[in-house]
C-alpha cells in the first residue's frame, strides 16, 4: 500500500496486486492509511504454485490490472 501511495503521489497510477487471502487485511491498512487504492485480488494461495501456474494467474489478472491503469483514478476493486 505504501508503494502505491508513492506512486500516487507522484500522479503515477498504481494498482495493488495480492492475493485473496488479503482482502481483509488490504482494507484494514486502507482504512489506517487513509487510502483507497485500486486493488486487484487473484485466487489464494500463490506460494506453492508452479511457474505455469504464476502465468496463468498474471494472465487472468492483467486485463483487470490494465482497466485500472487507464481509469480516471477510480479506486475500483477486484
Amino acid at each position: 500500500m505504501h508503494d502505491i501511495a508513492d506512486l500516487e503521489s507522484r500522479q503515477i497510477p498504481g494498482v495493488g496486486v495480492a492475493s485473496s487471502e488479503f482482502v481483509d487485511a488490504a482494507a484494514a491498512q486502507c482504512k489506517a492509511l487513509g487510502f483507497d487504492p485500486a486493488m486487484v485480488f487473484v485466487p489464494h494461495p500463490i506460494q506453492n504454485r508452479t511457474d505455469a501456474e504464476m502465468r496463468v494467474l498474471a494472465d487472468e489478472a492483467l486485463g483487470a490490472i490494465v482497466r485500472l491503469l487507464r481509469s480516471d483514478g477510480d479506486a475500483a476493486h477486484n
